[in-house]
């Protein structure tokens, strides 16, 4: 029987709480039942297995992470929409390292389709409008930004920029600075 107040919602967010806390790769259903004060059994009344465990947490924070970034967005455009969008995603990185690295989390076809995972590129081709690409450039530019956002995270997170000057935050600057200059002037085909 499920414990009283214990439902897949309560589980998810307890996991993603549990990925920030150990990392995302260490949230197991054992764990997490630790966690929870519950027996390991009672949590399959709520998540299926150890996948669908990742899969739920990995859903909640697509989902907390498009509406961080859709609010960093709302009434910007250009260069400032540019700042915003990958501070958000940086912003949100920090604060939950975990749910982050579950936001990347490879989810099956039908699952991702149905995810906020939709509302992220979309906001991403969004935000490119302003910079009048037209396709397959607009692809090619929503691929390189996730590559820059994701990779200096994963980086710095890492602690890759602590032990250098200039400060991590100097280069984040400049770097969003460049993707800028480079999207005004995205080279067109051949």
């Amino acid at each position: 029987m499920a414990r009283t107040g214990l439902d897949a919602a309560r589980v998810a967010r307890a996991g993603a709480e549990l990925a920030d806390e150990i990392g995302f790769a260490h949230v197991t259903p054992s764990e997490l039942a630790r966690r929870l004060g519950v027996r390991t059994a009672s949590l399959y009344s709520h998540v299926k297995n150890a996948e669908n465990l990742r899969t739920r947490i990995a859903l909640l924070a697509l989902e907390e992470l498009a509406d961080e970034a859709a609010a960093a967005l709302a009434g910007r455009a250009g260069k400032d929409a540019l700042i915003a969008f990958a501070d958000a995603y940086r912003d949100y990185a920090v604060r939950h390292p975990g749910r982050f690295a579950a936001a990347r989390f490879r989810l099956d076809p039908e699952t991702a389709a149905a995810s906020a995972g939709v509302r992220h590129a979309q906001m991403t081709r969004a935000l490119l409008r302003g910079y009048d690409l037209d396709e397959p450039q607009q692809t090619h530019a929503v691929r390189l930004l996730g590559s820059v956002f994701n990779g200096y995270v994963e980086l710095e997170s890492a602690g890759g920029f602590s032990h250098s000057s200039p400060a991590s935050q100097e280069s984040w600057t400049e770097i969003l600075g460049a993707l800028d200059t480079l999207l005004r002037n995205w080279p067109t085909a051949r």
